[in-house]
């Protein structure tokens, strides 16, 4: 066998000739699909990074980007689809239009129609890139449980988020860890926010189905009053943090199961009331699993709300994510304007992060059957009612002292 043969037949065995043929292929899509979207009037279109029943998503890189006249960020991710099949992208931009200025929801820089060398439409959202990720590829790359400090990071700026979208008037409906992207900040870590909002929906607005309840979203996330009755409201949204949270603090999904479920097997556990909530493992701490039990409640009036859980001793106390963000927030707070109504609704707010005592003292004692907290289903109708009353006590303290202000002359 003479040197060639040798090497063709090492080439056959190493599988050469495919892997070339992949990349080759690789390659040749790519361009295809470049041809078929266009660049943007100032981007380039770079590579895809992700794709589903709405169109793809691409990079997109600024053609001038030390220009200090654009709007946009240096890089960008650019969710496409052709112009006909669109529908979910606009809606997306309808709902982000209405609800932006938050800091822990993903930013939407606009959108643009581009045209592929045969004349193809292309509608283009021109997003925040998260540079980190999403949610789902860190749990996925850690391969166990994430450190609960970090888990308790990303759970608040996720409620942040939540809270900003509820009060707008909208329920997400499709909250996963695939839908929550990290973000760089300017402390050398990613802070979590909310993006996808492509199935987000307008509070207390119902679709009306004669074949059987109607719901919105991924079956491994949905509530028992989503699945029983095609409800889905903020409450919901609130069930499903609590099942991104315990994903987070265990590694697997709330209901894990060593063989694949069908979607009616999903379906059928999440809907049993018998069926019991997995019980988690004793090394969650204490406050990480009393949170757990606020989010998954399957009585839907039993289910904290999102300012409540913001007040909550596992989310409660920590270091800001974003120094600047913080600033920003304290010199609004300092507006005259502003401050009247700061104070007279601080109780709904949930973005006060100072320690309180008396709150660590509230969750400690808010369980009655003095358990061990490893059941998810033991939240009761009075605990939630202690502590919606304790929370009315201090709002109605905080109207009982006036505060006066005094404004230098001359300012």
């Amino acid at each position: 066998m003479n040197s060639m043969e040798a090497k063709t037949k090492k080439r056959s065995l190493l599988g050469g000739d495919k892997l070339y043929e992949g990349k080759r292929s690789k390659q040749d899509d790519w361009k295809l699909v470049h041809k078929k979207y266009g660049d943007g009037i100032a981007w380039f279109r770079g590579a895809m990074i992700g794709k589903g029943s709405f169109g793809c998503v691409f990079l997109a890189n600024l053609k001038k980007p030390k220009s200090k006249y654009s709007s946009y960020p240096p890089i960008m991710a650019v969710k496409s689809a052709e112009v006909s099949a669109s529908g979910s992208i606009q809606k997306e931009k309808e709902v982000m239009d209405n609800i932006r200025g938050c800091p822990n929801v993903i930013k939407c820089f606009g959108d643009e129609i581009t045209n592929g060398e045969d004349g193809q439409m292309v509608y283009n959202l021109l997003l925040e890139y998260g540079s980190g990720g999403t949610l789902a590829d860190l749990i996925k790359k850690s391969g166990k449980s994430l450190p609960e400090v970090d888990v308790r990071r990303y759970t608040r700026s996720i409620l942040r988020g939540l809270t900003h979208i509820h009060k707008k008037g909208y329920v997400h409906c499709d909250l996963k860890p695939e839908n929550v992207l990290l973000v760089a900040n300017s402390r050398d870590g990613f802070t979590a926010k909310i993006g996808d909002l492509g199935l987000a929906k307008r509070a207390k607005q119902s679709k009306k189905n004669k074949l059987g309840p109607y719901w919105r979203g991924t079956p491994m996330y949905l509530s028992p009053e989503t699945v029983v009755n095609g409800v889905q409201e903020p409450p919901s949204d609130v069930w499903a943090v609590g099942c991104i949270v315990f994903e987070m603090l265990t590694g697997k999904p709330l209901w894990f199961s060593e063989k694949d479920l069908t979607v009616d097997e999903i379906l059928s556990r999440i809907s049993d009331d018998e069926n019991e909530l997995p019980c988690v493992s004793s090394g969650i701490s204490t406050d990480g699993r009393s949170f757990l039990k606020g989010c998954l409640s399957r009585k839907v009036m039993c289910r904290l709300r999102t300012n409540m859980l913001l007040n909550h001793p596992f989310v409660k106390g920590l270091l800001d994510d974003n120094v600047n963000e913080v600033d920003k927030s304290q010199k609004e707070v300092f507006d005259i304007n502003n401050i009247t109504s700061s104070l007279a609704f601080s109780h709904d707010d949930g973005d006060d992060d100072d320690d309180d005592d008396d709150d660590g003292e509230l969750w400690s004692s808010s369980f009655t059957d003095g358990s061990s907290y490893d059941g998810l289903s033991s939240w009761s109708e009075g605990d939630v009612n202690a502590i919606k009353s304790e929370e009315s006590r201090r709002f109605h303290q905080v109207q009982k002292y006036p505060i006066t202000l005094t404004v230098s002359k001359g300012v």
